[in-house]
């Protein structure tokens, strides 16, 4: 047998291996906001969890951009071997946390016992979401696993029964809530297939800063560092304009935003620049 034959062999047995294990691979499913197009009862409706997004893909759990998540071991062993999609969560105000965690290369054990997997779907073209529901609950059920939940999903036969269902959630510190089109097959990208409702509230606060840009933003405003009336300062870096950025509100005006609650420091989550005031 020459030498050229075995390596020929060696190369195509290698590939063989590499084509077999080579995961199947789905787009990130992205939301878009609640608009009501459609009735209620075309979905299913489950808690929105304020943490990390994480796609279990049979091997390894990444971000929605890719990166791989360094949990511990034994927190991803007896996983199973298809897509999961769902988010890291440590509770009620505790992004940061988790976060923090998920950044880090080299895994805390103990602190990763305090964050909970909330899988919420099971990416598969080929299903409705309705069938992906019952997939993912008979999977984890199978696991059994105390620290991996399926998110319980919701049915309900018009607004006010949603609109009931959401303001629990969010009495209880929920960020919101997500509708899954019942009858959709999962698509990469942002789809009206998955919407968000999360509630607004608008405010009002002091500029007492310019924070420069980078980037795309360099020479520009990249955030206003303003102060409410409680005297918590906070950045508002989305909203602004190009020509809000070149020219933005002065030191000492008032200016309105947009935010949905507030972190366990007191300070506006996710806010958002409306526009000028003219009173505080």
């Amino acid at each position: 047998m020459s030498i050229r034959w075995i390596l020929w062999a060696t190369l195509l047995f290698s590939f063989a291996n590499f084509a077999i294990a080579e995961p199947l691979s789905y787009s990130v499913q992205l939301a878009k906001r609640y608009q009501a197009e459609l009735p209620v009862s075309f979905y299913h409706v489950s808690e929105k969890y304020d943490g990390v997004r994480a796609i279990w893909d049979g091997k390894q759990l990444k971000t929605r951009t890719g990166n791989v998540i360094h949990a511990p071991a034994w927190f991803t062993d007896k996983l199973p071997k298809q897509w999961l999609d769902g988010e890291l969560w440590a509770g009620y105000n505790n992004f940061a946390y988790v976060s923090s965690l998920a950044r880090r290369r080299v895994p805390n054990n103990k602190n990763w016992q305090q964050v909970s997997y909330m899988v919420f779907d099971a990416p598969d073209s080929t299903q409705p979401f309705s069938q992906r529901y019952q997939l993912y609950h008979q999977t984890l059920s199978k696991v059994a696993l105390p620290h991996v939940k399926p998110v319980v999903q919701h049915r309900f036969e018009n607004h006010r029964q949603l609109e009931r269902f959401f303001n629990t959630v969010v009495k209880k510190g929920g960020e919101g809530v997500m509708l899954h089109l019942s009858s959709a097959k999962h698509i990469g990208g942002r789809t009206k297939n998955l919407l968000k409702y999360k509630p607004y509230q608008d405010a009002e606060a002091k500029v007492i800063a310019h924070l420069p840009g980078k980037g795309r933003y360099s020479g520009k405003t990249g955030a206003l560092l303003v102060k409410n009336e409680s005297g918590i300062e906070f950045k508002i870096g989305s909203g602004l304009s190009d020509k809000e950025r070149d020219t933005p509100p002065e030191i000492g005006s008032i200016v309105s935003f947009r935010h949905q609650g507030f972190t366990k420091y007191g300070k506006p989550r996710f806010a958002v620049f409306l526009g000028p005031k003219t009173t505080f």
